[in-house]
């Protein structure tokens, strides 16, 4: 069985997909772009500070799913330029300084509303830990 979730602290889908689906103790995340939940825009900035935007918004909807950052063990990332990559990875090391998760990051030709990156990832349901650890 799977479960949508859709939370108002992350940015509201702009298509026709879920912010997140979770089936079978997993959560995938569809990719998130750095719109500010409130007013729906694009944050301003440098890749850093789209980056932080993203994965905040991964955060909301990651906590709406049961789950958190340090449960992820999948993202891929969409970059407008790699040669932005050493500072997008500065800030994606600090959401993830431990045991981080595989990922593997792409150079794209173009992004929805020209943002310069983009996000998604998978991740384990909350309640797993739970039942594992008791």
């Amino acid at each position: 069985m799977k479960k949508t979730v859709a939370t108002d602290d992350a940015p509201k889908a702009i298509g026709p997909y879920s912010q997140a689906v979770i089936h079978d103790g997993t959560i995938y995340l569809s990719g998130q772009i750095p719109l500010d939940p409130v007013t729906g825009q694009v944050v301003e900035g440098d890749v850093a500070a789209q980056t932080e935007r993203v994965l905040d918004n991964i955060k909301a909807v990651l906590a709406a799913c049961g789950s958190s950052l340090d449960l992820v063990v999948k993202t891929t990332v969409f970059l407008k330029d790699l040669g932005a990559f050493s500072k997008f990875n500065e800030v994606y090391a600090r959401y993830f300084p431990e045991n981080p998760p595989a990922r593997s990051t792409v150079e794209v030709a173009r992004l929805p509303r020209d943002v310069q990156v983009e996000i998604d990832a998978i991740a384990i349901n909350g309640s797993w830990r739970e039942s594992a650890e008791s």
